[in-house]
């Protein structure tokens, strides 16, 4: 079950919905309505109109798994990266997710292979990504950044040559030297 190797954008958006359709413990329960999506080319930037927009930017560091394309090998990597957008305008909420891929070391071939999450990483990227949303939409106190207890997993060190998100200066392992890995 945790060892997927697909990128499933089905699995995040129905994560999302039943995260918030919860009716006696929504995850965002203030009445307005939320919606992700996903956009491939998203950066780290935001003009200056996105934030006079209300655009806010969020960047998660986890675990997931690969497989390469070309020769079918599989890797694990504790270092994944995604990026988040989110709004909150006139009682409707917008997220932009874009996951980033790494390459395979095998081949060297530069081509990046998206994630695959487990449906516990899904929800444990989703928690923290709405506990920013109500800090910084809702003006909520966060107790910390913690969203529950983190199984570490023991990976090899990041390789910065191999990350798409470090190729683009996206990667979020520079502010993250601390016990998420």
């Amino acid at each position: 079950m945790g060892q997927s190797t697909d990128w499933v954008p089905s699995l995040w958006m129905d994560t999302f919905a039943e995260l918030l359709d919860d009716d006696d413990d929504s995850e965002l329960d203030y009445g307005d309505q939320w919606s992700l999506n996903f956009n491939y080319s998203l950066t780290d930037k935001l003009s200056m109109n996105e934030r006079k927009k209300g655009w806010k930017i969020y960047c998660y560091s986890g675990f997931a798994n690969f497989q390469c394309a070309s020769c079918s090998k599989v890797w694990h990597s504790a270092k994944v990266t995604l990026l988040f957008h989110y709004r909150l305008r006139s009682e409707r909420g917008s997220v932009i997710m874009r996951p980033f891929g790494q390459a395979c070391r095998s081949c060297n071939n530069n081509q990046f292979e998206l994630p695959g999450f487990s449906q516990e990483e899904v929800e444990r990227a989703l928690l923290r990504l709405f506990a920013k949303i109500r800090k910084n939409c809702y003006g909520e106190e966060q107790d910390s950044d913690d969203c529950g207890p983190v199984d570490k997993k023991f990976t090899k060190p990041h390789e910065k040559s191999l990350c798409q998100a470090c190729s683009q200066g996206i990667c979020c392992q520079e502010d993250d030297d601390d016990d998420d890995d």
